[in-house]
């Protein structure tokens, strides 16, 4: 970290020694038209994707907490996307995606309906990203899985006798006891898609017409596409700040 502090006052392009450049790449990084671009793809991926993940964990995470047969074996299951390398899901999800033989598509053309274009399409390009991400929420699961399982019984007995229902003790009683869980699992999850790479690197390359280039994106081609890891850093630390 303090050598990427020092690299972003200088001019290195990985392949000579690095020139100081004082604050020429944070004048360069106020000039740089793509920069507002990435940070509000990046924005607008975070402000969807992270409450739509919060939602799916805990929901599974409800199922997952009953006492039914084969509970474990559903777990597991619903855990396994998790571990799947991240190159590896991408590639599946572009082809469930694929406008012209994905199994989506193929299913809404059955009922009728055209099914947009995701990855290829500008205006569906981050709902797909966002929807493909719903897919391995196994890690927020299990944390809320655990906080469910902290809740007392005796809590849930006793609004059952002043007569709430299962939807008004899951408000009342489960929500406010989980609420430490939804906190760490929201803050660990904005961390992370602020640092969303591989689905834009992976499936769309930035596009269409820039709609996936997230500040990550951005800052891997100045660093090893276009040799500037000077200015990549500049870009580093002003993601560093944004997180923090």
């Amino acid at each position: 970290m303090v050598a990427s502090l020092v690299l972003s006052f200088t001019d290195y392009d990985l392949l000579s020694s690095p020139e100081f450049a004082g604050l020429g790449n944070f004048r360069r990084l106020m000039d740089d038209p793509m920069v507002p671009k990435a940070l509000f793809n990046t924005a607008f991926f975070t402000f969807l994707s992270v409450p739509a993940k919060l939602a799916v964990a805990l929901a599974m995470a409800l199922v997952l907490n009953m006492k039914l047969k084969y509970i474990t074996f559903f777990r597991v299951a619903y855990y396994l996307p998790t571990v799947v390398p991240a190159v590896t899901s991408v590639i599946l999800w572009m082809w469930i995606f694929n406008p012209d033989f994905g199994p989506v598509n193929l299913t809404l053309d059955a009922f009728g309906i055209p099914g947009p274009g995701w990855f290829w399409d500008e205006h569906w390009s981050k709902p797909a990203i966002i929807i493909m991400g719903l897919w391995s929420v196994g890690t927020q699961m299990v944390v809320f899985l655990a906080g469910l399982q902290t809740v007392p019984e005796v809590l849930h007995e006793v609004a059952a006798i002043d007569g709430a229902g299962r939807l008004r003790r899951f408000w009342y009683v489960t929500l406010p006891m989980l609420t430490p869980v939804v906190f760490f699992n929201a803050v660990i999850g904005i961390i992370g898609s602020w640092q969303v790479f591989t689905p834009a690197y992976i499936a769309t390359e930035g596009g269409p017409r820039n709609t996936t280039v997230f500040i990550v994106l951005h800052l891997y081609r100045h660093a090893f596409e276009n040799f500037r890891m000077g200015y990549a850093s500049t870009l580093a630390w002003m993601l560093f700040l944004i997180v923090l």
